[in-house]
């Protein structure tokens, strides 16, 4: 793969979210504007993103985005801006992280504080980078949680919306023989392919940098089984054509999903040939698994 120059340093964007708009839909605005992965805070969104050419037009842009998303008579949420250094990005990062135990089987936690799993365990090392998923956010443990069980010796599979790779590597770990990690990222592909190379499955991970389409993932497979966990926005275009990418009895996972989205996921998953099996929500978030029905 190649690789990316990462900036000395980031912008940083803060988001008041006390007013009429949902936090959600100010994250997916973030998205939009290039952020990778949000940190909420009571009151606030905070994310990093590559330094723009010009701060002022894209805060300018940002700010013009969020007013017309705001009610007449409610004043826009309020967005300041500061400059974050490369080096003390991590650092930042560090002093929350600390392993934790996802399932009975897997536990994450960063490579400083290594744990020694016991019979049957498996665990997996992820250091935070500017992507997504070190087990921090709620759709990644979820997908974690339906995975364990799913998994099985020798199963091959697609993992979309990658992030990190860490359900990738828990895949394998729980003795997958190969997965396809898909992200559009170049930042969290250059930490999916660390990460697998750290967790020592580098062999069995291949990461591809691409933007997915419903038709481009219909033409791959068959796989023993997917997991996509992406914002729901994004995801549903793409679920036929992920569902036609498994065999016949073989499992989906999808993630990244409000619960006050469940409605709208599962009738387009029914529509795909995907079975209902079970579902894990955390907070505002919800997971669901599926069987591709056999006919």
């Amino acid at each position: 793969g190649r690789s990316r120059v990462v900036p000395e340093r980031w912008l940083t964007l803060e988001v008041e979210s006390r007013g009429t708009i949902p936090a959600d839909l100010i994250a997916a605005v973030l998205l939009e504007f290039g952020a990778r992965g949000v940190v909420e805070s009571p009151g606030s969104l905070t994310t990093y993103v590559e330094p723009p050419e010009d701060v002022d037009a894209l805060v300018g842009r940002l700010r013009d985005r969020l007013k017309e998303m705001t009610p007449p008579s409610d004043e826009p949420p309020a967005v300041s801006w500061s400059w974050q250094a490369q080096e003390d990005w991590a650092e930042v990062w560090k002093q929350g992280l600390h392993p934790r135990r996802v399932t009975p089987r897997i536990i994450v936690g960063p490579s400083w504080e290594p744990v020694e799993p016991g019979l049957g365990e498996v665990f997996i090392v992820v250091d935070p980078g500017m992507a997504f998923g070190t087990a921090e956010h709620a759709t990644t443990r979820g997908c974690l949680r339906l995975l364990d069980p799913l998994v099985a010796q020798g199963q091959s599979l697609i993992d979309l919306g990658a992030g990190s790779g860490i359900l990738g590597i828990a895949a394998v770990r729980l003795g997958a023989a190969a997965v396809f990690a898909v992200e559009s990222d170049p930042y969290a592909c250059e930490a999916a392919r660390e990460n697998a190379q750290q967790n020592g499955v580098a062999d069995r991970v291949t990461v591809e940098e691409r933007a997915a389409t419903g038709s481009w993932l219909a033409s791959l497979g068959p796989w023993d089984g997917a997991v996509a966990n992406i914002e729901t926005g994004f995801l549903l275009p793409l679920v036929p054509g992920l569902a036609e990418s498994v065999r016949p009895g073989g499992w989906t996972i999808l993630s990244g999903i409000l619960l006050s989205e469940r409605d709208r996921v599962l009738p387009m998953a029914e529509a795909s040939g995907l079975r209902f099996l079970s579902e894990d929500t955390e907070g505002d978030w919800w997971s669901g698994s599926f069987i591709r029905s056999s006919i």
